[in-house]
């Protein structure tokens, strides 16, 4: 019964805790106007259809746990004498019974915590499948800001190659530059128009991605996002590592799951003993035909007791050992998954520090070494004293490093969402040091 009241008490908790997690906005009230990652979680949380059908599979699970503990319906009974029995105290006629059967000691609470514990396992696949879809919505969003921005930054060398083509083309009017020059800017500026519609059209199949995981209709548009300050945060590996295995939840999921098996391995062994059921049988007696007689129409109450005989142990035997097989399948499968997540989380920390030390690298070295050298160039070049070819060089240097900036910043963003999914939404707890950036 404790269990039981445990239990129920987490559905409960379930079923009333506001489905957006800590940190998350209400549903946007137009769907037009998901523009903050906070926009596009809770809208996904509350619509993705994966979801949805998730949290009714745990519900489904839920609901087992009091079919589970119940006794079995109990049998009325009713028989009508086609001959009347004559007795001493008069004719018997009809007679009506009820019998309640009463699994083995134990057995009821085998199956309760069977179920149980896999409606606690459901839950937890539920967890783990929000993390995920978390994960899925993050991983598109800063993929769409990273589109963004490279539209953005294509835009700005477009009109700085612009401002180069014209200053060639003032150069060759004055006799003072060469016209391959300005066949040169001309050339760069149609290659980098044909990017930049490169890019513009990628934004279309992101567009569908993201509905697709918020289940909106594909034809409606996502205005471009934006993304909150950068914080480049540093991680504590073995920290991460703990805290996966602790706090994963497929892993709790598989935990609970072994719990149930274990428990069917309690319920299989009760099999060998059996079922006991009580009853009362009550008999419509008629008065005596012979007056006088004592107790004349006194109607008999009896006491019924039966059990059944468990005589097949053939079978009970083959299914205690099928559960402990079950059982010793779900311990190594938890085993395998948790090797599983654990390389995988070493590979995405790989990914994190990497990107992380690119991002310094491209912020606090390369690009304003860039930009340095590209000033230097212009000026150079207006001087006469470099050639256009060198200048567009500087250019294109500029834009490469600035993308590249903008792609490690998006898998610094892209790592931590996947390992805040590993470690159960808990990832702050490993932070150790962070910079605004």
């Amino acid at each position: 019964m404790r269990c039981i009241v445990v239990f129920f008490g987490m559905v409960v908790s379930v079923l009333i805790t506001p489905p957006c997690f800590a940190g998350v906005s209400q549903v946007p009230a137009d769907a037009n106007s998901l523009v903050t990652l906070r926009d596009y979680l809770a809208y996904a949380e509350r619509n993705n259809a994966a979801l949805k059908s998730i949290f009714q599979q745990f519900r489904a699970a839920a609901e087992a746990v009091p079919q589970a503990g119940a006794l079995p319906d109990p049998k009325v009974t009713y028989g009508y004498f086609l001959e009347e029995v004559e007795t001493r105290v008069g004719p018997q006629r009809q007679k009506f019974g009820i019998m309640q059967t009463f699994p083995w000691f134990g057995e009821l609470e085998a199956q309760t915590d069977a179920a149980s514990a896999a409606a606690k396992a459901a839950s937890k696949r539920y967890e783990a499948e929000r993390l995920k879809l978390f994960y899925q919505v993050k991983n598109v969003f800063y993929e769409y800001v990273y589109l963004a921005r490279a539209v953005e930054i294509t835009r700005q060398n477009l009109e700085l190659l612009k401002h180069f083509e014209e200053v060639a083309r003032t150069k060759y009017m004055a006799a003072a530059g060469s016209h391959p020059d300005v066949i040169r800017a001309q050339v760069e500026l149609a290659t980098l128009e044909d990017n930049l519609r490169s890019v513009e059209e990628l934004r279309q199949p992101i567009v569908d991605n993201l509905n697709a995981i918020l289940n909106r209709d594909r034809n409606l548009p996502l205005p471009w996002p934006t993304r909150e300050p950068f914080r480049q945060l540093g991680l504590d590996r073995h920290r991460v590592i703990v805290m996966l295995q602790v706090n994963n939840p497929e892993l709790q999921a598989m935990d609970f799951e072994i719990t149930a098996a274990r428990s069917r391995i309690d319920l299989a062994k009760k099999k060998f003993y059996p079922d006991i059921s009580l009853g009362v049988d009550w008999i419509q007696t008629d008065d005596a035909r012979a007056g006088g007689t004592d107790d004349s129409g006194k109607d008999p109450i009896v006491a019924m007791l039966s059990i059944n005989l468990p005589i097949w142990g053939d079978s009970y035997k083959a299914a205690h050992r099928q559960a402990k097989a079950r059982m010793r399948k779900a311990s190594t499968d938890k085993v395998q998954r948790e090797n599983d997540i654990t390389a995988q989380a070493s590979k995405v920390l790989y990914k994190f520090e990497d990107s992380n030390r690119k991002v310094t690298l491209y912020l606090d070295t390369l690009i304003p070494k860039a930009k340095e050298m590209l000033q230097a160039s212009e000026t150079a070049y207006q001087a006469g004293t470099l050639d256009f070819l060198s200048l567009i060089d500087a250019q294109q240097t500029l834009l490469n490093f600035e993308l590249l900036y903008e792609r490690s910043v998006t898998n610094n963003l892209q790592s931590l969402a996947q390992l805040d999914m590993l470690v159960g939404g808990r990832l702050e707890e490993a932070e150790k040091k962070t910079i605004n950036r």
